[in-house]
């Protein structure tokens, strides 16, 4: 397994759990996950606010909506068990999607409409009133999407792994090899080993490994930015707030009183606009009041790897015992768990073939 963001520890961990041998391969297995030192160094997951849009997906067909629901199928188990390891880590229910006009409110109706079993109901402006002032069209509030702490959820994942006895290596890997019926991986300090199967869950990395062995599945970077917000004026003890209110491509997350986090992901290319704060600040100036006035108190940013002319999320076997998963955009937290249940079938696969 090489990578080890949120996708690679949880296939890890899946693989694992089913009885594999597994080996981790990532230099960031040194560091502690936090979000402390540079606001713009970090990965995918650590930079994520781990939003969990799942059953308010548009589609209802396809690999995409598929992925969605056996996710979020998959996450309550999850994070039963994870809690052993850490026991604040939970699924924070409740997301409410703002309409921004009346296509968008006639989209919403339909999907509520569809998905009554999976807990979408349309919500008022009136309803709306104390929690969304500026809301127009209404919204939709989807009861069981909502959001997990990506950082608690690192390091659960960690935690479970050593206790596997998993191989945890935090080394860069170099480049890869075939070898026979086997991967040969060859780390940078220059020692290598030999493996039945390789997964890739390198992100913006992958093309670095791939393309030398005549494979390409290019990603183009997407920056994501994060705020951290004390409030002077407006909700203190967020009652009746969902964990998620999402609003034009942005999210409003509460974490305490009078504080919350504000993210998005902005633009494309790696490096932020000389302003973005004032942009995320004002929500393209639908902001209420008190979130024009919250402070600052933390800023952070980072990259998502979005797939060149292909649908996020890459999954599949480059060739044989070469598995790529990688590519999923803004939805890394959210699609782990389906992501490995789907490597783990493609590992069961390779064995019976092999049998």
């Amino acid at each position: 397994m090489i990578g080890a963001g949120a996708i690679g520890l949880g296939t890890a961990w899946h693989l694992a759990q089913q009885g594999h041998d597994v080996s981790v391969y990532d230099p960031r297995l040194n560091q502690s996950v936090d979000r402390e030192g540079s606001a713009n160094d970090l990965s995918g997951t650590s930079a994520s606010l781990g939003v969990l849009m799942g059953h308010v997906f548009r589609r209802s067909s396809g690999r995409g909506w598929r992925l969605r629901r056996r996710s979020m199928e998959l996450w309550p188990q999850w994070i039963e068990t994870l809690q052993a390891h850490q026991p604040d880590l939970r699924l924070h229910p409740g997301l409410l999607q703002i309409a921004e006009d009346e296509q968008a409110a006639k989209r919403m109706e339909a999907l509520a409409a569809q998905r009554v079993d999976l807990g979408l109901q349309m919500v008022t402006n009136a309803d709306l009133a104390a929690v969304w002032p500026t809301a127009r069209h209404g919204g939709l509030h989807s009861r069981h999407d909502g959001r997990v702490n990506p950082l608690l959820l690192q390091r659960a994942l960690r935690q479970a792994l050593a206790e596997q006895s998993v191989e945890l290596n935090a080394m860069a890997v170099d480049h890869l090899e075939r070898n026979d019926n086997h991967w040969r991986v060859h780390r940078a300090d220059g020692d290598s080993s030999v493996h039945n199967l390789v997964v890739l869950c390198t992100a913006l990395h992958s093309d670095v490994l791939l393309e030398p062995l005549g494979q390409a599945r290019p990603m183009t970077p997407v920056l994501g930015q994060a705020l951290s917000l004390e409030l002077t004026t407006g909700p203190t003890t967020w009652n009746n707030w969902p964990s998620v209110l999402v609003d034009q491509g942005f999210n409003l997350i509460p974490t305490a009183p009078g504080r919350l986090l504000l993210g998005a992901t902005v633009e494309p290319g790696d490096r932020a606009s000389e302003d973005p704060l004032t942009l995320m600040r004002n929500l393209n100036e639908r902001a209420p009041e008190w979130l024009r006035s919250a402070k600052v108190v933390g800023h952070w940013s980072g990259l998502r790897a979005r797939p060149v002319d292909r649908p996020a999320p890459l999954l599949e076997e480059l060739e044989p015992g070469l598995i790529l998963a990688s590519g999923h955009y803004r939805n890394g937290v959210l699609l782990t768990p389906g992501t490995a249940e789907w490597v783990a079938a493609e590992v069961e696969q390779r064995s019976l073939e092999q049998a």
